[in-house]
C-alpha cells in the first residue's frame, strides 16, 4: 500500500540542523592540503551547478581521504549522492546511490555526535530508498524508532511513512503481534493528537494510519475476546491495555464481550461518568445480572448531568424493580421518570396500568368482587393519563358489574380503597 500524504515541506525538514561547522580540519600535509581544497571547491561547484554526478569522484576522495575535513562533506553528500540516484537511469546504480546516502549519514554518526538532529531525516530517506524491498525494510525502522528514543517524538508529517514499513514489515514477516501493532498505532496517534493540539491538520496522517490498520486485517471482535481479553484477564491494572480494548470494541462494535465489558468496567473505576454506568448495566441486564444493573444504574443517577439522563436511569431502574417484583419501587421510580421528562408519561403511565392490570391475582382477597376489581379502575385511570384509549377499553371490560354492584350494597360513585401494593382510592364504576 502506498502512502498517500504529502510531505510538506520535506525540503526544509530534511535540512534542519544542518549548519556548516565553522572551521575546517585541513590536511597538515601540504600536498593533501592542497588536493583536499581543490577536490572540496571542486565538488561544491559541481554541486551549485546541479551536476551532482559530476560532483561524486571529488566528494568521494575527500569521504576517503579526510573524513573529518568537515560536516558539511555528509550534509551536502546526502544532497548529492540523493539527486544522482533521481538522475540515473540505471537501477543498479541507483541502488549504490541509496545506499551511500544512508552510508554517509552512518559515517556522520561516527564522527560527529549530533545524531538527534539529523536521525528522522535518515529514517525517511531509508522509507523512500526501501519501502519496496522487503529485506531492507529493518532499517529505517530502526532509525525511526531511534529518532523517538533521541528526541521522545518525530514530525508529524512522517508518521505515516513509519506505520507504513510497519505495516510491510507485518505483511512481508509477521514481525509484530498484534498487541505490538495497536501499541505502535496509539503511539503513533498520541503524536498526532500531540502536534492537532498545537494547531496541525493531522486528518490526511490519521486517515493513512486507519486505512493501513484496517488492510493488516488484525482486529475483529474475535482479536478482542479471544486474544487481547485473556491478557487483561491475567492484567487487570493494565489501562493502557483497557482502553484498547474499549476503543476497539466501540470501533469494531463488539459491545457483547467479556473484554469489552472489563475494559469498561476499568475505565469505569478510573473515571467513572454516566455513559459507562450506563452501557455496564445494560450488559449486566442483558446477562440477567438484575442486581449489579440495579446497582450500576443507581451510580449513573448520581452521576446524571441532565433531567434527561435522570429520566433514562429512574426509567431503568423501574424496569428493574418491576422484574425483581418491587412493583411500588417500579411504580415510584416510572412517576419520577415522567416527571422529570414529561414526554414519557404516556409510555410510564401505560406501563403502570399494565402492572396494575397484571396485579389482580397477587391483590385479590376473595371477599368483595367489587374490592377484587378495584384494581382495574386504577388500570383504567393510569390508561386515561397515558391517553390510551385501548387500554382504558380493556380495563373497564374488567371493571364489576352493576348486579356485583348492587348484590354488595354499593352504590356507583362511591370511593374505595384497591388496597394490596396498589395503595389507590377510586371511584366505582361498572362495565356496563
Amino acid at each position: 500500500m502506498k502512502i498517500k500524504s504529502t510531505i510538506l515541506g520535506l525540503a526544509a525538514l530534511l535540512l534542519a540542523g544542518m549548519v556548516q561547522a565553522q572551521e575546517f580540519k585541513f590536511p597538515t600535509d601540504a600536498a593533501l592540503e592542497n588536493k583536499a581544497r581543490e577536490l572540496n571547491a571542486a565538488y561544491t561547484d559541481y554541486m551549485d551547478s546541479e551536476q551532482y554526478i559530476e560532483a561524486i569522484n571529488p566528494l568521494y576522495w575527500l569521504l576517503v581521504n579526510v573524513p573529518d575535513l568537515n560536516e558539511s562533506l555528509y550534509q551536502n553528500g546526502v544532497i548529492i549522492y540523493d539527486a544522482a540516484s533521481k538522475a540515473t537511469t540505471d537501477e543498479a546504480q541507483k541502488r549504490v546511490y541509496q545506499d551511500s546516502v544512508i552510508a554517509l549519514y552512518n559515517k556522520r554518526g561516527e564522527i560527529y555526535d549530533n545524531e538527534k538532529n539529523w536521525i528522522e531525516n535518515k529514517a525517511y530517506y531509508g522509507y523512500q530508498y526501501y519501502k519496496g524491498d522487503k529485506d531492507k525494510l529493518a532499517g529505517p525502522i530502526a532509525d525511526f524508532e531511534r529518532a523517538m528514543e533521541l528526541n521522545g517524538t518525530i514530525n508529524y508529517q512522517l508518521t505515516a511513512a513509519y506505520f507504513d514499513l510497519v505495516y510491510r514489515n507485518y505483511a512481508y514477516h509477521q514481525a509484530y503481534t498484534g498487541e505490538e501493532i495497536l501499541a505502535i498505532h496509539d503511539k503513533i496517534n498520541k503524536m498526532l493528537d500531540e502536534a492537532a493540539a498545537e494547531g496541525e491538520d493531522v486528518s490526511s496522517q490519521k486517515g493513512t494510519l486507519e486505512q493501513l490498520l484496517v488492510a493488516m486485517e488484525l482486529i475483529d471482535c474475535d482479536f478482542i475476546e479471544n486474544t487481547m481479553g485473556p491478557k487483561l484477564a491475567a492484567d487487570p491494572n493494565n489501562e493502557v491495555l483497557a482502553d484498547q480494548i474499549f476503543k476497539y470494541s466501540v470501533q469494531y462494535k463488539c459491545f457483547s464481550s467479556n473484554a469489552f465489558l472489563q475494559a469498561l468496567e476499568i475505565k469505569d473505576a478510573k473515571e467513572p461518568s454516566f455513559s459507562t454506568k450506563q452501557v455496564i448495566a445494560m450488559r449486566y441486564m442483558q446477562e440477567d445480572k438484575t442486581e449489579q444493573a440495579e446497582e450500576m444504574w443507581s451510580q449513573a443517577l448520581t452521576l446524571a448531568e441532565n433531567d434527561a439522563q435522570k429520566a433514562d436511569a429512574q426509567m431503568e431502574l423501574s424496569k428493574i424493580y418491576a422484574k425483581q417484583g418491587k412493583k411500588s419501587a417500579a411504580r415510584t421510580a416510572a412517576k419520577q421518570a415522567a416527571s422529570l421528562d414529561p414526554s414519557r408519561t404516556s409510555d410510564i403511565y401505560s406501563m403502570i396500568a399494565g402492572m396494575y392490570m397484571n396485579s389482580f391475582n397477587d391483590c385479590k382477597g376473595g371477599q368483595s368482587v367489587i374490592k377484587d376489581r378495584a384494581v382495574f379502575i386504577a388500570a383504567y385511570n393510569a390508561y386515561q393519563k397515558a391517553g390510551d384509549s385501548a387500554g382504558m377499553a380493556n380495563a373497564r371490560a374488567q371493571f364489576p358489574s352493576k348486579e356485583e354492584v348492587f348484590t354488595e350494597g354499593k352504590q356507583v360513585g362511591e370511593t374505595l380503597s384497591t388496597g394490596c401494593w396498589i395503595g389507590e382510592t377510586v371511584t366505582l364504576a361498572t362495565r356496563d
